[in-house]
């Protein structure tokens, strides 16, 4: 389970963000790897260059595999599960170009500099899933990548192929796919920020109990399809600030809609699936934003904090935030 999302401010920055939601503990940090890196494919037996620089976070597992980040030209790009759907290629084929599951975020982040980049992409690439290291299982995933002109799209590999679909709506949840949940949006057209006004029934007149009528029918669990319309209402509505401070607090107030605490979902290997981090992405300043699950305090770096020729470890993600007294 996860949720991501794009958001344009009033400056036209984009911000590119996701909640971590997982039911397996993550010990994940934070790293900028640096232009002209060269690092090994394990799965494939592959060497790649870095034609990008880019800031992540990923699993620390003997090799850099990113759950999300974004490059120096403005691209981001998340993974997202995707169980019940996500269909992957065995073993390379000849004349495509074959990339792993796991080292998709990575490849992209490295080698494109846009959303129409990744969009040339569909006719010839293949994803080969392998198992992660942190489950041991190959992961069912679909991807959504966002650059700095607010364009966005979902990669998502079923047993029909591989598609890479414009997402003009900008927000990706997990199962079913981004289809179907465009058309599950039609049935949430009536939910609006304001109260309706007084109703006539027959001699009797109506008026709402309370402020906040107008989204009655919201869901308000943690499926995907009820993330997916909670967060896509709150985009539609929100109200933009007036400075960029102000949007980086916004954009982490709304990620609140769909934050699991622990407890609330347990899955089925009977652990507790929650969001474990939030991050948002300045794709137009190379900022980049989280906090963790038992620290809300928002940690930035920027992707311009690395002048060498190396990967620069930028810290852990999780951390316990101190109670001052006052």
């Amino acid at each position: 389970m996860c949720t991501a999302i794009s958001l344009v401010s009033k400056q036209n920055e984009v911000f590119f963000g996701r909640t971590m939601d997982f039911n397996y503990e993550l010990d994940l940090e934070a790293y900028i790897v640096p232009k002209n890196y060269k690092y090994r494919g394990d799965y494939l037996n592959k060497f790649y260059y870095t034609k990008y620089s880019f800031i992540c976070t990923g699993q620390p597992t003997g090799k850099l595999l990113a759950a999300d980040g974004m490059n120096e030209k403005g691209l981001g790009v998340a993974a997202l599960y995707f169980p019940g759907y996500a269909h992957f290629q065995s073993k390379p084929s000849v004349n495509k170009l074959s990339v792993t599951s796991v080292e998709l975020v990575n490849y992209l982040l490295s080698n494109c500099k846009d959303v129409e980049e990744v969009m040339s992409l569909a006719s010839v690439l293949e994803i080969i899933g392998v198992p992660d290291p942190v489950t041991n299982h190959i992961m069912p995933l679909h991807w959504i990548a966002t650059d700095k002109t607010g364009k966005s799209v979902a990669i998502e590999c079923t047993k029909n192929g591989l598609s890479i679909l414009p997402n003009p709506v900008g927000v990706l949840a997990n199962s079913p796919d981004l289809t179907w949940h465009y058309t599950n949006l039609s049935n949430y057209m009536m939910v609006s920020p304001q109260s309706p006004g007084l109703k006539e029934w027959g001699d009797l007149t109506i008026k709402a109990l309370s402020k906040g009528t107008g989204g009655y029918g919201l869901p308000g669990d943690f499926t995907s399809p009820s993330r997916f319309v909670r967060i896509t209402f709150a985009k539609k509505f929100m109200q933009l600030p007036s400075t960029r401070e102000e949007m980086i607090l916004s954009c982490f107030h709304l990620m609140k809609l769909v934050t699991i605490p622990k407890g609330l979902v347990i899955a089925n290997n009977k652990n507790p699936e929650y969001t474990q981090y939030t991050n948002f992405m300045n794709l137009n300043t190379g900022s980049y934003y989280f906090t963790s699950y038992y620290n809300n305090e928002i940690k930035c770096a920027n992707i311009k904090d690395n002048n060498t020729n190396k990967v620069l470890f930028l810290g852990k993600i999780k951390s316990r935030a101190p109670f001052k007294h006052i």
